[in-house]
């Protein structure tokens, strides 16, 4: 039985899709803990009411970005976790973090990378005219919002669309491409070969 770490700050969506996914789809998984920077995030109380173990790594109270890591990472060890997924997880880690988690450490990002990295993702998507945009999970890389892509979904940008519309349909994307990544992950269906993340068995990795 693969363990699986989530990071979130917020509401944690993607987190309970992941979630939901591992309990409907009958994973060889289970959601080892459910770890917030912020004591009050939203998405503790729906991971304690479904039994999952939770804790709070509050990043205001240590005196550095790599001693907020170690201290990050020495709870997360404690769970012995297979994949570490980043869900909506609003910390930029360091180098030293990423790499003790190398190959089981993955992000979602919602732009279609390489474009837009970073924040504001869509107000940049609907200023550059783009007439696609979407979402991205990848693997984490010392560099922020880049490393081997797994999946990705494209979303049409519509003309009428604002900053909230275009987020609540990526959205929607995000939180299918998301779990179907973290269980590929914990199968090990993925190959990684010279940047380039394949799926085994051929399965897309493009949701349209």
């Amino acid at each position: 039985m693969k363990r699986i770490v989530i990071l979130i700050s917020g509401r944690g969506s993607n987190m309970e899709a992941i979630v939901q996914a591992c309990e409907a789809e009958q994973w060889g998984a289970r959601i080892a803990a459910v770890i917030s920077n912020r004591p009050h995030a939203k998405g503790l109380q729906f991971a304690a009411a479904r039994g999952i173990p939770t804790a709070v790594v509050d990043h205001t109270q240590h005196v550095s970005r790599e001693a907020f890591d170690a201290e990050l990472a020495r709870v997360i060890d404690t769970h012995q976790p297979d994949v570490v997924a980043l869900a909506g997880f609003m910390r930029i880690l360091t180098a030293r973090f990423v790499q003790h988690y190398q190959g089981r450490l993955v992000n979602i990002h919602p732009s279609l990378l390489p474009a837009f990295p970073g924040l504001h993702t869509h107000r940049r998507a609907l200023e550059a005219g783009c007439k696609l945009a979407g979402a991205t999970v990848h693997l984490v890389t010392p560099e922020l919002d880049h490393g081997p892509i797994i999946v990705q979904a494209a979303v049409p940008v519509l003309p009428d669309d604002t900053e909230d519309s275009l987020a609540a349909r990526v959205l929607a994307r995000e939180h299918i491409i998301y779990p179907r990544a973290v269980r590929w992950m914990v199968e090990g269906a993925l190959e990684l070969r010279k940047g380039i993340v394949t799926h085994r068995g051929g399965e897309a990795q493009l949701l349209l």
